[in-house]
């Protein structure tokens, strides 16, 4: 399996790199996408993919809770990580009219000038969307008219919503939060309109630790996407391993990443 998003620059997994890869590395995750969502922990993303080469690699983006910060010199800072070769994706990136850390007007901003950047460097997007759906499709629908390709990331959205991206050429990310019959309804029903095909697994880690993990407790890692995986299978009635084995393939393809070594 290949987990396409960890949060290695969180309080709650700072300190802790070498324990949390020999864990994933026993569960079967063969590779990671260390996840960039300012200039900071983009910049830290870079640096771990090119300590761990071949098995981490990292994402540069400017997350909507930040976008207030967008200025030229965070946008020439990640436009030098997205052109290196250890960064595969541009993100994360998107809309969050949830919380509004940053204000509409600054994260429309800040996202459509990284969906420009994705179009010219020609790397995928890796998306964010909360209660934006609308001005998120429209944007995203937009870049993908220009070239632009990637994965809503930690989707949680409708079915509807999915066969949208869908329609616009993203793929989907799922997290434990499949593992939630509760709050995650939606999404177990989203499942059922998306093709395996286009579907790839990600924690999130350390948030959104799937509820069907026994003696969980409050931190996720990479080494619970087996239970993600678990989840996904069983509402497609489908082995975990296939569901795994296709996901990962997805990945990378989309990401461009190697083969992975047998």
């Amino acid at each position: 399996m290949l987990d396409i998003g960890v949060n290695f620059h969180s309080p709650q997994l700072k300190g802790s790199t070498g324990p949390l890869l020999e864990r994933a590395k026993s569960a079967g995750i063969r590779a990671i996408l260390a996840t960039g969502s300012s200039r900071a922990a983009s910049q830290a993303a870079h640096e771990l993919a090119c300590q761990h080469a071949g098995y981490i690699w990292a994402t540069a983006g400017v997350h909507p809770h930040g976008a207030s910060h967008w200025d030229d010199q965070v946008h020439a800072a990640l436009d030098a990580l997205w052109r290196q070769p250890e960064v595969v994706a541009v993100g994360e990136l998107g809309l969050d009219y949830n919380r509004l850390f940053s204000p509409r007007d600054a994260q429309r901003h800040a996202f459509e000038q990284q969906l420009a950047a994705a179009v010219q460097v020609g790397k995928p997007l890796f998306l964010h969307s909360r209660d934006a759906f609308e001005d998120f499709r429209a944007m995203t629908r937009e870049a993908a008219r220009a070239g632009a390709r990637g994965v809503v990331h930690c989707f949680t959205g409708t079915a509807a919503e999915a066969l949208a991206h869908l329609e616009d050429g993203y793929d989907i990310g799922v997290t434990g939060w499949v593992a939630d019959p509760v709050r995650g309804e939606s999404l177990r029903q989203a499942l059922k309109v998306i093709p395996l095909e286009r579907i790839h697994l990600e924690t999130d880690a350390p948030y959104l630790m799937p509820r069907n993990k026994p003696k969980r407790g409050s931190v996720n890692e990479p080494a619970n996407l087996p239970w993600v995986a678990k989840a996904v299978a069983e509402l497609l009635d489908l082995p975990p391993e296939e569901v795994g084995a296709t996901c990962e393939a997805n990945s990378r393809r989309l990401f461009a990443l190697p083969s992975a070594k047998r």
